[in-house]
């Protein structure tokens, strides 16, 4: 269930890293993987990193995104469990430098959804059945025409949600 622009089922961990959008259109999802540092997971760090509050020196890799801040609006942990960082009707800073159909600045009108995950590493099956049900609902709530992945959006700048990504699984 959707209320107020937030999945009731989710864990909410508020970001600051959005803004008002410019439209009220929200008609895309863009799918996305993360993992920090890459190819580690079951750890609080996306969290940390999305929140502003990632321990920077912990890790040599987390030196390279010392200056970036970004969110997503939702992340799907390997266990199938659910995190929202943004409301929906918000602009979370997911998808950077973007291009759909003609449109530029996605983030403006899309709903960014991040899989922890990798472009080398399978999907859960629990992940796929945690995004087919988000889909479900985000579609019942907003005028939802185009799922992509980042990699569709910002070609030859970004892969994920990578081969490994069985885009057949999404119902």
């Amino acid at each position: 269930m959707i209320h107020h622009h937030r999945l009731q089922d989710a864990t909410y961990v508020a970001s600051s890293n959005f803004n008002d959008r410019p439209t009220t259109e929200i008609s895309l999802i863009v799918i996305h993987n993360i993992s920090l540092p890459p190819n580690e997971f079951n750890n609080n760090n996306i969290e940390h990193f999305f929140t502003n509050q990632l321990d920077f020196d912990a890790h040599p890799y987390f030196d390279t995104i010392r200056d970036v801040q970004v969110s997503a609006h939702l992340l799907i942990k390997r266990d199938g469990s659910i995190v929202q960082f943004v409301p929906f009707d918000k602009r979370a800073w997911h998808a950077g430098t973007s291009n759909l159909k003609g449109r530029d600045n996605c983030n403006d009108f899309s709903i960014g959804i991040e899989l922890e995950g990798s472009d080398n590493t399978a999907y859960e099956s629990v992940q796929y059945q945690a995004l087919n049900k988000v889909i479900k609902l985000l579609k019942k709530h907003y005028p939802i025409t185009d799922i992509k992945g980042h990699s569709d959006i910002a070609p030859g700048r970004k892969t994920d949600p990578g081969p490994q990504f069985k885009w057949s699984n999404i119902t």
